[in-house]
């Protein structure tokens, strides 16, 4: 991989995003053993189906708030700007969640979930922008990119996971506060490398529209405040596992509601449209599939602590650190992907969007069945190896990679420009209902204990491939109907610049060749 023919600028997201993705996986890895741990434990007592589902809102809501936050990032602050606020609020969340008090357990679960929704999509956005019109270049520059999540998510569970597990879960929660402080550290001081991309907002607004629209904000926060104060003290009292249900119908009709102003109001022209719906076929996809990987940090953890044989050497090592195979594995396989998709590019062989995105959901398809297995001989041993998570993990890994950095490279690239960092946001909606949807899951099987586990992963298995199938054999006539005219003026520019003597070899060899395989 040719880091050098990068831009700078990704140094400095790179960065940024490692040490954010190490605060936020650090406490997630902990966040549902924390809640279950026993009183006498230093945990919270919930029950299963509770903290699942208080896991599932918490990372639904994360997703859910990059919406406004790329608008923001888009309308009023610019992404630079959004980015560094994002990280200190960020920070500040996890510093709450270090108070051994529950209230400030969730206060600071509200801050990370603001805080994560400003930085996330703009962030990402401006990844894409540093790259302008080079796709082969734009996809790998996001799959190095996503070597920093994957780095950050390392060193969190590592770090986070110990503390939290063997000295004290707000050990663990203080020092996701810490690796979000040196992003931000980092971040100023290398911010000059991003050479003014993203310094000031795409949509240019007078300052009165302006005004209006931060007095809404600050209001919606007041709200926010208020509810979350009244909740603190008792005035009313809500229970998660209902309030998850109706989140999951919130944020739907909120994605379709989006897609279809975008389609209908949004100005587009004929090109733009198709390329949106190209967008709302990978969110179906995209949703899908993060209802599945995200089991990683609820009925996958509490496999991990209850039903996984952890003992090596005679000591046993902490539950969370086996959240640490997926990360591992995508930093492993990300230089190889990277090179992969760059390869196929030039011998005109890279799958079409809708091809790799059915080619993930089978992948992780074939992981549940893989784990499914292993909660078959936990049940019959009272314990399970660890190699069966670790399979699992594996193939979730290689879905993942040929799935999420390669729908991050395509909202980049098929986003209308000016709504850019408002579909990044929408497209962080389909990891908003997959978190949401896994944690209703989860609640559901764990809290029947091990014995629901073997169907549930086996339905989830069934749900994935058979979607995943569906988008392969759709991809060729999807890819053509939306990228046909874009091909054709390439075609016709290359044919153009080599004479007439070659027209009919390119076209036959190049285009048939193609969307043959896409």
């Amino acid at each position: 991989m040719e880091i050098t023919k990068h831009p700078k600028g990704l140094k400095t997201l790179f960065l940024t995003e490692m040490w954010e993705r190490m605060s936020y996986y650090g406490m997630r890895g902990i966040l549902v053993l924390f809640m279950t741990a026993s009183i006498l434990d230093g945990g919270l007592n919930f029950n299963n189906a509770s903290a699942s589902a208080i896991y599932g809102i918490y990372a639904a809501s994360v997703y859910l708030a990059t919406l406004p936050g790329g608008w923001i990032g888009d309308n009023i602050l610019g992404q630079q700007k959004t980015i560094l606020y994002g990280g200190i609020i960020i920070m500040f969340g996890h510093l709450s969640l270090a108070i051994p008090n529950i209230n400030s357990f969730y206060i600071g679960l509200i801050l990370v979930v603001l805080g994560t929704g400003l930085l996330k999509p703009n962030i990402s956005a401006i990844v894409g922008s540093l790259y302008e019109d080079n796709i082969e270049m734009r996809q790998s520059g996001f799959t190095i990119f996503y070597m920093a999540i994957n780095l950050g998510s390392i060193l969190g569970f590592f770090i986070c996971g110990y503390l939290g597990e063997n000295i004290g879960w707000h050990y663990g929660f203080g020092a996701a506060g810490i690796g979000m402080a040196f992003g931000l550290l980092q971040y100023i001081y290398n911010i000059k490398l991003l050479n003014g991309v993203g310094s000031k907002p795409f949509n240019q607004i007078n300052s009165e529209t302006k005004n209006k629209y931060i007095k809404i904000i600050f209001g919606i926060l007041a709200i926010v405040f208020l509810i979350t104060i009244s909740g603190l003290l008792g005035i009313w009292n809500i229970d998660p596992i209902p309030l998850a249900n109706i989140l999951t119908i919130i944020i739907t009709l909120i994605s379709l509601a989006y897609f279809f102003y975008i389609f209908v109001f949004g100005g587009l022209n004929k090109k733009e449209k198709k390329r949106v719906v190209m967008i709302f076929v990978l969110f179906i996809g995209a949703a899908l599939f993060w209802s599945g990987f995200d089991q990683a940090g609820s009925s996958f953890n509490i496999f991990a602590k209850e039903y996984t044989n952890r003992i090596i050497f005679g000591w046993e090592y902490p539950a969370s650190w086996l959240q640490i195979l997926n990360p591992l594995f995508v930093v492993i396989l990300s230089p190889f992907m990277s090179y992969l998709w760059i390869y196929l590019g030039k011998k005109m062989l890279d799958p079409s969007l809708p091809f790799k995105f059915g080619l993930g959901l089978i992948f992780m398809a074939i992981g549940f069945l893989i784990i499914a297995i292993g909660a078959q001989v936990a049940l019959s041993e009272g314990l399970a190896g660890a190699q069966w998570l670790l399979i699992t993990y594996l193939l979730h890994t290689i879905g993942e990679l040929t799935l999420s950095p390669i729908g991050l490279a395509a909202i980049s690239s098929l986003s209308p420009k000016k709504y850019t960092g408002q579909m990044m946001g929408v497209w962080f909606l389909a990891s908003s209902l997959g978190a949401i949807i896994a944690g209703i899951i989860s609640g559901q099987a764990t809290n029947e204990g091990l014995i629901s586990m073997p169907s549930l992963f086996n339905q989830i298995a069934i749900s994935a491939s058979l979607f995943g199938l569906v988008l392969v054999i759709l991809a060729r006539p999807l890819n053509n109907w939306v990228f046909k005219e874009d091909w054709l003026l390439s075609l016709e520019k290359i044919i153009l610049k080599s004479g007439p003597n070659i027209y009919h070899l390119k076209y036959n060899l190049e285009f048939d060749l193609y969307i043959s395989i896409t």
